[in-house]
């Protein structure tokens, strides 16, 4: 009964003290107590993923952040996601995220991450022609100080390439 009170009382911390920010809600939450602050970070991080708004990354992610699943070609750091996102949003100008699962326990968060719009702008020299976009992604952080310091991600890339025509289906 004491864990399903500090659940609750999290759920509600999550509510109030962010509804300014309109960061994303969770489908499904599960945070043990004493974790607010990095579903904190993760809902910061997911409003960045959602609105391309760099305000937010830089409220989620430490300065040191450290990307530890980093693809070729981004950079390191808190600028790394930035250039990623902006990216992106030049080829699906609409992209919205959700997050369909997030799971907090201690210092690591763990969020299933859908991410939904049509490829309108242009990827790697080839243009959109509005094709749906639809794919998802899972993400493992280290919160440290209230802020991402690591991060480990996985993304249905080849959904996603299948949907922009990069490769055949």
């Amino acid at each position: 009964m004491k864990t399903l009170a500090a659940a609750a009382a999290l759920t509600a911390l999550c509510g109030v003290a962010t509804a300014a920010d309109d960061l994303p809600r969770p489908h499904h939450l599960a945070a043990a107590p004493g974790s607010a602050d990095a579903v904190l970070a993760a809902r910061r991080y997911a409003a960045f993923w959602d609105t391309g708004e760099a305000r937010h990354a830089q409220a989620a992610l430490s300065p040191g952040f450290i990307d530890r699943t980093l693809p070729a070609g981004r950079p390191q750091g808190p600028d790394g996601p930035l250039a990623a996102s902006k990216a992106f949003r030049a080829a699906v100008p609409d992209l919205r995220a959700e997050i369909d699962d997030l799971v907090a326990s201690g210092d690591r968060v763990g969020v299933h991450l859908h991410f939904r719009g049509h490829f309108t702008g242009s990827f790697s020299g080839r243009p959109g022609s509005g094709q749906v976009v639809d794919f998802q992604a899972f993400d493992l952080y280290r919160v440290e100080a209230g802020r991402i310091a690591e991060n480990w991600h996985l993304e249905d890339n080849l959904t996603l390439m299948q949907q922009l025509g990069v490769i055949a289906n």
